[in-house]
């Protein structure tokens, strides 16, 4: 990504793209140019009257004024509880000041661009999602160009606002090829509008399979385009019946992100929140750090921006930002150094010290580091609760469907509850609910005690993090141990751990009483978590296996099983989706010419 804006301005105080040549938006009147066109050439709000659900895609965020002026409309006109999903493109975003200068041009849309700019997405490559609770509405903003970042996308649009640059100044945007995918991202009876009416775009749209129509224009523009597909926008279905059965993180995620969109979960615990890997009195929220920058660095990337900016959302959960990632080799330097560099993360979230620089921040002799700048510590407590709601504390013994729904039932086989649709986030219980689930058991002993100061935080394979009052640090990775009774041999093996890494911090702890928590971490095969349906099995859907980082991946992930849940987009670009797919061991297995048997065998 250029460092270098990606507009400039003209003497009147209008942007206008400097790689295009082109106005961002109409010099007479941006807003009403907006109304006009994309509005109103979407049939808007016409076109969702009566809808619990509706999705609008965008090619060329810009500004963001087409959004603001859909949202303004939106949470006038239509009807309560109703959610507004939200697909944007954009290639060369700007930041939030020059978004927030241009559209200062029209104060009625102020409280909606004062949202906008606080929650001003990224430049990192990938999907952005926005959450504007106030217009119950949420966006999904795509930094990539155009064709990669609609073959990524899963959703369904309804209304299409075409707003791209001039197809004569930016051709690549408005290709036949481009609007084949706009097509196959649509939902029955969609439409789309746009200001031009050059005839490669009448065209392209027509071969996609679009009704196209000239109608009147705006300001000079003497005509623009409607088209619309054929067919009939599909009734939306009854809001379901939701249970989420587990109150850790990944219960609390998949809380959270159904009552985002709209639906009030039922959540279910045998023991209450964060009675399992959730509950130590704080939590590392930081990246994989992958120097492939492959499918699967990417997912994290994306899943560490999501889960910060979720928890700066909730500011009394965090205890302190930024953690040291400490180098154990030259070769770690190296890859630090390309991490630094890459695309998949902002700007300014990691940053490349030399020892004299890690020594200085953690107070004692260090080796080179990554400084985890956007990395944060937070207390589970204190998230847990917020988002989870009210739990019920019942143990579910066995779930199964029994005609239309899923029954939830107890130990002595009576029924705790029924629902349309179940979330299976019980960490490595999950395994013993739907035994088809392939799940690994790893117990990790953490160690704490109090600190006459605050600490760094820092990780190199163990970690020492603060807490409220102190610090803790370890954790043992003991594989097959299920059993989670407290062991002064692991506060051993801890501070051991500790003064491997930090001499001078191990020696301050070393008298120091220490208090402790076991629990045991469901794990894959493949280190990925499983999210999403389980295979063959209509409204049950999985979220576990996170390890040692559901902190940093769960929520995201939750949001992802959630809009599979209730029909929504998902945030995670296809190719994510699919690493993260439950049904992903037999799928690879298949395609080797093996049999898949469920419990880890493979057989020719």
């Amino acid at each position: 990504m250029s460092a270098e804006s990606p507009l400039t301005w003209t003497p009147d105080g209008q942007p206008r793209s400097r790689l295009y040549g082109d106005v961002y938006f109409s010099a007479e009147d941006g807003l009403a140019e907006t109304r006009a066109v994309f509005l109103e050439g979407c049939g808007l709000p016409e076109a969702w009257q009566g809808r619990s659900a509706f999705c609008v895609g965008e090619l060329g965020f810009g500004t963001g004024l087409n959004i603001l002026a859909l949202l303004d409309l939106w949470r006038t006109t239509s009807v309560p509880g109703a959610h507004l999903h939200i697909f944007s493109i954009e290639a060369h975003p700007i930041t939030a000041a020059e978004a927030g200068r241009a559209l200062a041009h029209w104060p009625e849309l102020r409280d909606l661009a004062d949202l906008l700019a606080a929650r001003w997405p990224g430049q990192a490559r990938g999907f952005h999602r926005i959450d504007f609770p106030e217009a119950r509405a949420t966006l999904d903003l795509a930094v990539m160009d155009v064709e990669s970042a609609l073959a990524a996308w899963s959703g369904s649009a309804d209304a299409w606002f075409l707003d791209g640059f001039s197809p004569a100044l930016n051709p690549d945007m408005w290709r036949e090829e481009i609007m084949a995918l706009v097509a196959a991202r649509s939902a029955p009876g969609a439409r789309a509008a746009t200001f031009t009416v050059a005839g490669a775009v009448r065209r392209g749209l027509a071969a996609a399979g679009f009704e196209v129509e000239k109608q009147p224009g705006f300001g000079r523009k003497r005509q623009r385009l409607e088209a619309r597909l054929p067919g009939e926008p599909p009734l939306p279905p009854a809001p379901p019946r939701v249970a989420v059965i587990g109150a850790g993180i990944a219960g609390a995620s998949a809380a959270r992100a159904l009552r985002a969109i709209g639906c009030e979960p039922v959540v279910l615990d045998a023991e209450g929140a964060g009675a399992g890997a959730s509950g130590n009195p704080a939590a590392l929220v930081t990246p994989r750090l992958d120097a492939s920058l492959d499918p699967v660095a990417q997912l994290a990337a994306q899943a560490f921006a999501r889960a910060v900016d979720l928890y700066k959302a909730l500011p009394a959960t965090i205890i302190a930002r930024g953690v040291l990632q400490l180098a154990a080799s030259d070769k770690d330097e190296a890859r630090f150094a390309k991490i630094a560099v890459s695309d998949i993360f902002e700007p300014d979230a990691l940053a490349p010290l030399d020892a004299p620089e890690a020594s200085a921040r953690l107070g004692e002799a260090a080796p080179a580091a990554l400084d985890l700048a956007a990395a944060l510590v937070i207390e589970p407590q204190a998230v847990l609760p917020a988002w989870l709601g009210p739990v019920a504390q019942a143990k579910v013994a066995a779930l199964g469907r029994e005609g239309p729904a899923w029954v939830l039932r107890n130990a002595a086989g009576d029924e705790i509850l029924t629902a349309d649709v179940v979330v299976l986030a019980a960490g490595p219980a999950s395994a013993a609910l739907w035994p088809g689930l392939e799940l690994g058991a790893v117990r990790g002993q953490a160690s704490w005690t109090t600190s006459p100061s605050p600490i760094q935080a820092a990780a190199w394979g163990g970690y020492a993090i603060p807490t409220r009052n102190g610090a803790l640090f370890g954790a043992t990775h003991d594989r097959d141990d299920t059993t989670t009774e407290v062991r002064d041999t692991d506060h051993l093996r801890n501070r051991a751990t500790l003064a491997g890494a930090l001499p001078g911090l191990a020696s301050q702890l070393e008298i120091s009483p220490l208090k402790g928590r076991a629990s045991i971490r469901a794990t894959t095969a493949d280190h990925l978590p499983c999210a999403g349906p389980a295979a063959g099995t209509p409204g049950l859907f999985l979220l576990t296996g996170f390890g040692s980082r559901g902190f940093s991946m769960a929520p995201l992930l939750a949001e992802h099983v959630a809009a599979l849940a209730l029909g929504a987009p998902s945030p995670l670009p296809a190719i994510a989706a699919r690493l993260v797919d439950p049904d992903r061991f037999r799928l690879r297995a298949e395609r080797r010419g093996r049999n898949f048997i469920p419990g880890g065998r493979r057989e020719p």
